[in-house]
Parts: C-alpha cells; structure tokens; sequence
C-alpha cells in the first residue's frame, strides 16, 4: 500500500463509516486487532494524508497553527481508568490544528493548555469542522475571563460578523454557567461571554464533503473564517500570530 503522504488525500471511502459501524458492534480487542488493517486503511491513513495537505494551506494563511500527522490524530483507545463504559474504542476519528508555540498531545488536557486550535471530527453521529478553545482548564479559563473582561467588544465583534454567524451560529453553549463567575459583577456588560467555559464554533460537514478529495480545501475555508476568534484566544493567552513559519 502506498503510504497517505505520498498519494496525497484521496477522500474517505464508504467503508470508514462502514468500519465504525461495525466497530460501534463489535467494540472489543480481538475484533479490532483482526480489523486493524482497515482501520488504518479506510480513516488512519486517509486521516493522516487530509493534515498533512491541510498544514501545507495553513502555512500560508495561519503559518502559527500546524497539522502533524504523528500528533494531529486522536487516539482511538479510550480513556476507560475513570469511566462506567469499558469499551476500549472510540467509534470516531478526529484531528486537532494547533498553535506551534503550545503543547502538541490530543486527546487529554494538553490541548486546553496549548491554546486554541481547529478541529475536525468523523463520526456515527455525523462529522464536522471547528475552531476555538474546547473546555480549558481552569487557569487558562480564568486568563480569558480576565481578557474578557478587559476587552470583550473586540471578541463580541468577531462573533457578531455575519460570515461567522450565518455559516456557524453562536458559540456552543456546551456547560455554561447558569450564574456569574465569582468575581465578576452582574449584570456585566459581557454576562454571556464571562458564562462559558468552553469557547468553539463548528458546523456538520457532509458525507459528500467526506467522500470528495476537495476536502482540505473545504476546511481551510472554514479555518480561514474561523481564524480572529482562533487568533482572539490564542493572543489572551500570550500565544503570538506568526507571520511565516
């Protein structure tokens, strides 16, 4: 087989989505280790291939957010120390686009710590695109309230643009605070912002997206819009815009 970097992103075929559905049926080792070479074939390898076309366009729109396909790839195994469902594997693929100054894992709290990157997600329930910052820990939570609080118009503003709005709505109100954080006054002139703790944006990407080998350029559209809130979180957090690599 021709290694992914070499032949470029070809798509992914329908046997990806066919491999999860049986995987999401069969959801154990001896099933997996016998149906390892499909999986690398029909999403790990296709995967790779779609970061490593899609960092060669970052490099010239956003040189500071990098694609690895050795460190971009979530892991399949899940973390099952800590959870109720024992089943070893994810029935999704995903691949993080972060900032080269911050920490490079996927999959744990290195990447709330490396800052805000893009994100591309393939799953049962459906794939999508995004960007932003997904659940940080608490000290980098705490360093963008502070921004926030600060300077929220600049962030508001880049929400409010109707490019932004039209193609991926308003920011995810994933685990909000029903109250003010401590420390901040209500009302705020920034109530909402100051309420999340999580900042992304995202859309669904289509079973034609997935299948066409355009997709690098259809999520580097999407990264393109997505860039000033990337860059609005990455500069809260003291991480520099680059102008080359």
């Amino acid at each position: 087989m021709i290694p992914a970097r070499e032949r470029g992103f070809p798509g992914f075929g329908g046997g990806a989505l066919e491999f999860l559905r049986e995987l999401d049926q069969h959801n154990d080792r001896t099933w997996f280790e016998f149906n390892r070479a499909r999986y690398a074939r029909e999403l790990r390898d296709p995967l790779a291939a779609l970061v490593e076309e899609v960092d060669a366009r970052l490099a010239l729109v956003a040189p500071e957010i990098v694609g690895d396909p050795r460190r971009s790839l979530f892991r399949i195994h899940r973390d099952v120390r800590f959870s109720a469902d024992k089943r070893p594997y994810k029935t999704n693929v995903a691949a993080w686009f972060f900032h080269d100054g911050a920490g490079h894992g996927v999959g744990s709290a290195t990447v709330a710590r490396g800052g805000a990157g893009f994100y591309v997600d393939i799953g049962l329930t459906g794939a999508f695109v995004g960007g932003g910052i997904w659940m940080p820990p608490r000290p980098t939570l705490e360093r963008l309230r502070r921004a926030i609080d600060d300077d929220h118009e600049s962030l508001a503003a880049i929400l409010e643009t109707p490019a932004i709005r039209r193609r991926f709505g308003m920011l995810a109100p994933e685990a909000m605070l029903r109250r003010m954080p401590r420390g901040y006054r209500d009302p705020h002139p920034a109530a909402v912002l100051l309420r999340h703790r999580s900042f992304t944006l995202g859309r669904p990407l289509s079973a034609r997206d997935l299948a066409s080998g355009r997709l690098p350029d259809i999520l580097l559209r999407d990264f393109t819009r997505l860039l000033p809130l990337v860059r609005w979180l990455n500069g809260a957090l003291g991480l520099r815009t680059r102008a080359r690599r």
